[in-house]
């Protein structure tokens, strides 16, 4: 088995068919202030392989950041059941949900491995936003001098 296919993104989802929809994938993740929880993180897997590779296989996904501290992990299995006669390849998709827990800026990446061999990396680079600057209040411009006003006769 082998990955064919692995991103993280917004949402995604599988329909009854096996048809696999994807919406908002990226790369970075901008954090207001640490420490963070982003929320609903999909990891997306396809996994590809031959026939003779029906079956359960074993999945071990881990996140860690670039100090090489393990911030989050996953392991079970995918079960392939036989294709249909005359199709030699066969596939499966999942779609994972984390909330992330963030520390620090850096390069957190996920390792995902498929039957003890290591399949696919997916690294996120996880920046600070920028403090905006305290723009000036904007400037109006000068009113239009009055008209004098008539003198009062009494």
């Amino acid at each position: 088995m082998n990955i064919q296919l692995a991103l993280v993104c917004d949402h995604a989802i599988i329909d009854q068919h096996g048809k696999l929809s994807v919406l908002g994938i990226f790369d970075r993740i901008w954090v207001e202030r640490f420490p963070a929880i982003h929320p609903r993180l999909h990891l997306v897997l396809r996994l590809k392989g031959r026939r003779t590779e029906v079956g359960d296989h074993a999945v071990l996904i881990q996140l860690a950041d670039d100090a090489g501290r393990e911030v989050l992990r996953g392991e079970g299995n995918v079960q392939i059941g036989e294709p249909p006669a005359g199709v030699v390849d066969i596939e499966a998709a999942a779609v994972l949900a984390f909330d992330v827990p963030l520390e620090r800026t850096g390069i957190y990446t996920f390792e995902i491995t498929v039957d003890g061999a290591h399949a696919a990396s997916v690294p996120i680079t996880v920046a600070q936003m920028p403090v905006p600057a305290h723009p000036a209040p904007p400037q109006l411009p000068p009113l239009p001098p009055l008209p004098p006003t008539p003198p009062i006769i009494n």
